[in-house]
């Protein structure tokens, strides 16, 4: 069993601004991920010490500002808590996708509307 939040997003509208504001707040060189549909940078991370990893995001139809920092669940098959999610009075915002090499992700909306990650590597 491990903790329940496993990544954070932080969303973006404009990267190179984004990545140069947070690597100078935090003295890191942010890493380019690979990924099919989405612009990802991480902050630095080692998966051995304790604490959640992220990434700044740049993805179509996700506007930064407001609450737009996304929280993630480990997940065995995340398709499954996002069925859950849907049964329990939430609602599926992105169903079950690819982000390559680091898995499959799934996004969905709480019954207060805070959107929130699942995360599962199959």
């Amino acid at each position: 069993m491990s903790n329940p939040a496993i990544w954070f997003e932080i969303y973006v509208q404009d990267m190179p601004r984004a990545k140069r504001f947070y690597e100078t707040v935090f003295e890191r060189t942010l890493e380019k991920l690979n990924s099919p549909e989405l612009e990802l940078w991480a902050f630095p991370m080692d998966q051995q010490l304790v604490g959640a990893a992220g990434a700044l995001v740049k993805m179509d139809g996700v506007e930064p500002g407001g609450n737009n920092t996304l929280v993630y669940f480990a997940c065995e098959d995340c398709a499954v808590e996002a069925a859950r999610a849907l049964e329990a009075g939430g609602r599926v915002q992105r169903e079950k996708f690819s982000i390559g090499e680091c898995g499959h992700i799934a996004l969905v909306n709480d019954t207060e509307g805070n959107l929130i990650g699942l995360h599962s590597m199959r």
